[in-house]
């Protein structure tokens, strides 16, 4: 497990498959404000309230520029079920070697009820058009996060 990156520290490269298939790569992705979200696991309480307030909020984060990417454990099919179920109207990548959480810091320890496990560890990342971290959560409140970032990019992402 790496350390999560601060701010100014240059994001970690990476390509990873989204839920149609397709290979999402941080290069193609320079020049852009990046959000990319962990979360733990698709269609679980916490997760689901996550995903639905980026969704409630998605159309103002679009219009701010940025580009909006979750990222979990789960299968491709996994991630394609959610989005229906939920009419998530952006991308989901499937990390299901951890790979891209571990380089992110977002992959770790975690306690549950006196149980320790490795596993996702909520939180989000927003890298800056020049490849760098502007901001990052470690941990977040599902229910109100969307709102969060959207907040941070109207008030920073010009």
């Amino acid at each position: 497990m790496s350390e999560m990156p601060a701010p100014g520290d240059v994001a970690p490269a990476f390509s990873a498959i989204d839920q149609e298939g397709t290979a999402v790569d941080s290069a193609a992705l320079a020049g852009k404000w990046t959000v990319i979200y962990f979360y733990p696991k698709d269609d679980t309480p916490g997760c689901t309230k996550e995903a639905c307030n980026f969704r409630d909020n998605y159309g103002a984060i679009a219009a701010t520029g940025a580009k909006l990417l979750g990222v979990s454990g789960d299968s491709e099919a996994s991630h394609k079920k959610f989005i229906a179920k939920y009419e998530l109207p952006f991308p989901l990548l499937s990390d299901t070697s951890h790979e891209m959480a571990k380089s992110f810091g977002a992959w770790g320890l975690k306690k549950n009820y006196g149980r320790e496990y490795e596993g996702m560890i909520r939180s989000t990342f927003i890298v800056g058009p020049d490849g760098t971290m502007a901001k990052v959560w470690k941990s977040v409140k599902p229910d109100v996060h969307g709102e969060q970032v959207l907040e941070w990019l109207q008030a920073n992402a010009k």
